[in-house]
């Protein structure tokens, strides 16, 4: 009986062992499944194309997960451009859409909106019709109705209405802005493009629709229209007078052409004879022009020195005058608001080199520089490729050039004409 119990003992001890042993080795299975688990996986990743075999869904695989962030990636790349953002617009048409446009109308509208965007006021572009119309403007000194045009953000305005024209005759007065020409109110007519239908109309009648503001930043104002015919007008671009009393000799300079230099040049000679010792140069209402006339009618007046720097995308580069001066006597120069771009170079020129007193307003603040470049597809691009600086390096757009003297024009009496001829005949005394 003892020995019966003791194998029986045995044996249980036995099954205790086995049970104990098996659980064992269940464990050591489940962990060796966990590891290889882990290793496939970590083995697996990024084995896209395998897994998607193996009938993984793409959510599973991260395959489009993988695709939005190359598409993100794609998407601050290329789409940083316009052209790439137009360009999906046309794939997207090109391949769904049922709809057609016309290319010329659509370039037409995506450019002008996007000129309209930036911050230049100059910017334009110019459609093949426009640009030819421009390209057959030969003279920009063609007044055309007898009016001087200059430009404000990029809108011609009247800046001169010439005595005894038709346009005078109709109502027309300097300040006008011109909104529309031959029904035409599609765009802002800048002064390039006003001159380039009265180039073409010469001889015919033109219909011109204009605003008048309150100022020349005002925005609203009376609108009228006007029709007038299209005709040469003689008009003296530089006159000069002689002061006996003062001794001053007094010229106006209405434009900066191509001749303005030597007629000034004459116009200095002749009152010098006339026994001038002091003189009056007149800029108010000149819009500018040469930028060549602006630093040869500085020299006219300067020993030497810088008249103005040019800023391009290059870098600064500086004109300088010719060394070669007309005159040593005291100068007055008269500008006002309208006074503008290169005209705006002579008075700082003069200013800054302490070489003339400026009486006057503020000038308008026009220093910059456009041009119009011809596009591979047909038409152009207006744009400001650069601007004006002062000698010391200022800045002239949106600034202008404050004269020492600030007298406000009235437009009752030319009080700013006579304070200049004063200040001229003391100084000739002096």
């Amino acid at each position: 009986m003892a020995e019966r119990g003791y194998k029986q003992r045995a044996a249980a001890r036995m099954r205790k062992m086995r049970s104990r042993s098996q659980r064992l080795i269940r464990v050591f299975m489940f962990v060796i499944c966990i590891a290889a688990a882990l290793f496939l996986g970590f083995f697996l990743r990024g084995q896209t194309g395998f897994l998607q075999q193996l009938g993984f869904p793409a959510s599973v695989t991260g395959a489009d997960q993988t695709a939005v962030v190359d598409a993100t990636a794609a998407k601050k790349d290329v789409y940083n451009s316009l052209s790439a953002r137009v360009a999906e617009v046309e794939d997207v048409l090109a391949e769904d859409s049922l709809d057609t446009y016309s290319l010329d109308t659509a370039t037409d509208k995506t450019l002008t909106a996007f000129a309209a965007s930036t911050d230049d006021p100059y910017l334009r572009y110019y459609s093949p019709e426009r640009y030819s119309a421009l390209m057959n403007t030969h003279d920009e000194g063609y007044a055309g109705i007898g009016v001087l045009f200059s430009e404000y953000g990029g809108q011609a305005y009247a800046v001169d209405v010439f005595e005894g024209s038709q346009a005078q005759v109709e109502g027309v007065q300097a300040g006008d802005f011109v909104v529309a020409v031959n029904g035409d109110n599609s765009q802002t007519w800048s002064r390039t493009e006003v001159a380039a239908v009265l180039s073409q109309n010469q001889g015919s009648t033109v219909v011109i629709t204009w605003r008048r503001p309150e100022s020349l930043e005002s925005s609203g104002g009376q609108t009228f229209t006007t029709t007038l015919q299209c005709e040469e007008y003689d008009e003296v671009n530089v006159t000069w007078e002689y002061d006996e009393d003062r001794t001053v000799g007094y010229i106006k300079a209405k434009q900066l052409t191509q001749n303005v230099s030597s007629l000034v040049k004459g116009a200095i000679e002749e009152l010098t004879g006339q026994g001038a010792r002091a003189f009056v140069l007149d800029i108010r209402d000149n819009p500018g022009g040469y930028l060549s006339q602006a630093v040869d009618l500085s020299s006219l007046f300067m020993n030497g020195g810088t008249v103005v720097e040019v800023q391009t995308v290059d870098g600064s580069s500086a004109k300088a005058a010719t060394g070669q001066p007309a005159t040593a006597l005291p100068l007055v120069l008269l500008v006002n608001k309208n006074t503008a771009a290169a005209a705006e170079v002579v008075a700082a020129a003069l200013k800054e080199s302490q070489r003339a007193t400026l009486v006057g307003d503020t000038t308008m603040g026009k220093g910059s520089v456009q041009v119009i470049h011809e596009l591979q597809f047909g038409g152009a691009l207006r744009y400001t490729a650069a601007y004006y600086l002062t000698p010391e390096g200022h800045a002239i757009d949106d600034v202008g050039v404050t004269p020492e003297v600030v007298i406000s024009d009235t437009g009752d009496d030319d009080a700013q004409k006579e304070y200049a001829l004063s200040l001229a005949g003391s100084q000739a005394l002096a």
